[in-house]
């Protein structure tokens, strides 16, 4: 457990929702949280996918309004970057060892531990589901609930690791280059988002290629290795207890994994949310369809969404919008059926 003195505090409500910055010393290295919120209320624990943060990953669903009424009224958000991922991150030292996925897990333990966390809510997107269920199944008793976005719980597939070698080399001879960029942007994004040579890319993609850009070559090459390396936990599945929501755009290249994991849940304990017209990061892409199965899947821990927000003709939490297949109750408090779901792109 990490001492007082093991950590530096820096102001960051300039970038993010009032959220400081914690730098926790661990024993495999420096790791950067950003906590925003109440820290009495149940914790929320978030973890990015490759060579994204807390920005770049899940600033979409959390500037939501309704998004914004039901986390932040429920928990403190801890958002967790992969070492060298963080906002201003300087280049780690070549010398330092590379991670593995396991040593990622655990260094979350240390980071509960420094907070004096018990049981927590995790929320993670590909790479970071796998490394948040990783964790889930190596520390059963400090995880109450999964939300996992196009989650990888297999080893790579051959077309994976040759597609993440590929990655890897332009990252080590070119630094975060434009062709790097364009590929991680497809693991990310639908092509509709993406645009073409007729239609420019979205907001949301420029964005994030701006943010791209802002990344330490060498630290996204490290993450890169570890998620590379990593093995499957597929067995390990079924031992999973906590409740698990899984979201995963029809257009992402992980949606036949989400379909697999979800398969070797405990069926009494998951559920399944396809997002159809969006890639694997739905919390950028379509954040709105995320917002129903939430909220019916907290109700099962006694959370709950205040009513201020749910007066507007727009909000994708009105009765119309609600599954009767959600309201049927069983050992998770509320069912949830596996949905397909289309959500608007109008603003």
């Amino acid at each position: 457990m990490a001492e007082s003195n093991d950590f530096v505090s820096v102001d960051m409500e300039k970038i993010y929702l009032g959220g400081k910055e914690h730098v926790i010393k661990t024993g495999r290295g420096n790791v950067s949280v950003i906590v925003s919120g109440d820290q009495d209320k149940p914790a929320l624990i978030t973890y990015p996918d490759i060579a994204l943060n807390h920005m770049s990953c899940f600033q979409g669903l959390f500037f939501c309004p309704d998004a914004a009424s039901l986390l932040l009224h429920n928990f403190c958000i801890y958002h967790i970057s992969p070492p060298g991922h963080e906002l201003g991150a300087a280049p780690i030292c070549p010398d330092d060892p590379v991670p593995s996925a396991d040593d990622l897990a655990d260094q979350i333990i240390e980071v509960l531990n420094h907070f004096r966390l018990g049981a927590v809510m995790c929320m993670g997107v590909t790479a970071g589901a796998y490394i948040l269920t990783l964790f889930a199944m190596k520390y059963r008793e400090r995880v109450i609930g999964l939300i996992l976005v196009s989650p990888l719980c297999k080893a790579p597939s051959w077309s994976e690791w040759i597609y993440n070698k590929v990655m890897s080399n332009l990252l080590y001879f070119y630094g975060m280059c434009g062709l790097l960029k364009d590929c991680l942007l497809q693991r990310y994004f639908s092509k509709e988002v993406r645009g073409s040579t007729e239609v420019p890319e979205s907001d949301i993609v420029q964005a994030c290629r701006k943010l791209l850009e802002e990344r330490q070559s060498i630290n996204v090459f490290r993450f890169l290795q570890a998620i590379n390396g990593r093995s499957d936990i597929t067995e390990g599945l079924k031992r999973l207890r906590c409740r698990t929501l899984i979201f995963v755009g029809d257009s992402s290249p992980f949606h036949s994994e989400a379909l697999h994991m979800t398969a070797k849940l405990d069926r009494r304990f998951s559920a399944l949310v396809e997002v159809q017209a969006c890639g694997s990061m739905v919390t950028e892409e379509q954040p709105h369809a995320m917002l129903i199965p939430m909220e019916y899947f907290f109700m099962g821990y006694g959370l709950y969404r205040p009513c201020q927000f749910s007066d507007s003709p727009r909000s994708p939490l009105s009765p119309s919008c609600i599954s009767p297949e959600l309201l049927s109750p069983e050992s998770m408090g509320l069912k949830l059926k596996p949905i397909k779901t289309r959500v608007s792109l109008e603003v």
